[in-house]
Parts: structure tokens; sequence; C-alpha cells
């Protein structure tokens, strides 16, 4: 039995702007420092394993978000008793916002949610396009998050979960409210594409950390990740 198990939900479906790469990044970390990891996608009409320590979903517009709602919705009582028992969610921009209660589109239709996450999100008139940066300051992780957003959904938190990051450069979960993302528990939400992981190195870790239980990891060299990372737009001084 390998002592990672990564399961990829709907892979062939929750693919926007190469999300599988968020895979590679969780897979590649691991297994750079001796950790065995497997890797199971599961689409329509397959099991979950019964024993898994990272559940990912990618992005999707609203018609395959739509599409998957049947399969999907079913998984909640299983997602929420393996997130009870250790397993930790991740979801990028639709992966997230089906994590949340519900996603009303702009015809006012709405598409049902997994409940997992205290977040509700409302289409909006324009799409929230472009580079953006964020600041994370939480137990275990202190960093700047970089990525790509392209997302018409306003995201909006209740008191049950937590922003996973602070706005620096770009829209966030809404444009307004200045968070980023969403942190419920176990359970990890971000419109960060980019892939967001090999761009975000301590985020893949701090996920790795999560699901192994551990409080460190080996380090890792990260110099190609680094390179990309200085390439990126640097915050803008706000006018006073």
């Amino acid at each position: 039995m390998p002592d990672l198990t990564i399961v990829h939900l709907y892979p062939d479906l929750l693919r926007t702007y190469g999300d599988r790469g968020n895979i590679l990044a969780l897979k590649r970390r691991a297994e750079w420092r001796g950790i065995d990891t497997e890797v199971v996608s599961v689409t329509r009409g397959e099991q979950l394993p019964s024993r898994c320590q990272i559940v990912f979903l990618g992005g999707g517009s609203d018609r395959i978000q739509q599409a998957i709602g049947p399969d999907l919705l079913p998984r909640g009582r299983q997602l929420s008793d393996l997130t009870d028992s250790g397993t930790v969610v991740v979801g990028v921009c639709g992966g997230y916002q089906m994590l949340g209660r519900h996603y009303r589109a702009v015809d006012g239709s709405v598409i049902e949610g997994l409940g997992l996450m205290d977040a509700r999100t409302e289409a909006g008139d324009k799409r929230i396009i472009g580079r953006i940066r964020a600041c994370v300051r939480r137990d275990g992780l202190a960093t700047s998050l970089i990525g790509f957003e392209n997302h018409a959904g306003r995201t909006w938190l209740g008191p049950g979960a937590e922003p996973l990051a602070r706005v620096e450069n770009g829209g966030g979960n809404n444009g307004t409210d200045g968070t980023e993302g969403a942190v419920h528990g176990r359970i990890i939400g971000t419109y960060l594409h980019g892939p967001v992981l090999p761009l975000n190195p301590a985020l893949a870790d701090w996920v790795l950390r999560l699901a192994l239980g551990r409080d460190e990891l080996a380090p890792l060299g990260d110099d190609p990740e680094r390179l990309a990372r200085s390439a990126w737009p640097k915050p803008k001084r706000r006018a006073r």
C-alpha cells in the first residue's frame, strides 16, 4: 500500500488551464522525498477508493459542472467521511465552486454543490480575468500565492469558512472583499490556475503535510520555482 494516495476526480472533464499539473506537482514533490505515491483517476460511474489522503477537483465550465452534478453530489457523504478521517480535499475554480453550497448561473439556474464548504457562488456580469497575487498568513503556511484567474462566479464565504489568502493584486473570490479561496477544516479551495501548485511550492507542501500528518517535510531546492515566481508582477502600491 502506498504512503500517499491522490485521487484525481473527473480528470477527463475538470481540466481547465492545465490543472493536471497540480497532480504532477503533488506526486513529484512527494516522490522526491522518498514517499511512495499513487494517483487514482476517478470519473463518472467509478468508485472512490475507501482510503486516500488527497482528493483533487480541477476547473470546468458551467456546462461541465452541470454534467458531473448527478455523479458528484451522491459522493458528498463519502467525501465528508473521508475528510473526517484525515483526507484533504482541494478544489480549483469550478471544483472550488462545487465544494460550496451552490452556484447560481447568469440565467438564474442553480447548480447544487456538495455543501462541504460554507460558501456560495453567484455569476457576475463580467469575468474576473488576469494575473493575481495573494498573501497567506496562517498556521504552517506563510507565503505569497501567484496564479491566473478567469472566472465569472463571485464566491462569498459564510462564517464556517476562512479565506485562504488576502488579495494584493487581482480580483480573488468576488472582486470586492479582498479574499481569495477558502479553507474549511481539511477542505481547500482557490481560483488560482497556472496550474497553482507548481507555481506555489509552499502551498503544495502544506497540502502534503496536512495529508500525511507531518509537521515538516525534507527541504527541496525549488530553483525553477523561484525563477518562475521572480518573473511575476509585484503588487502595485495603493494610492493613499
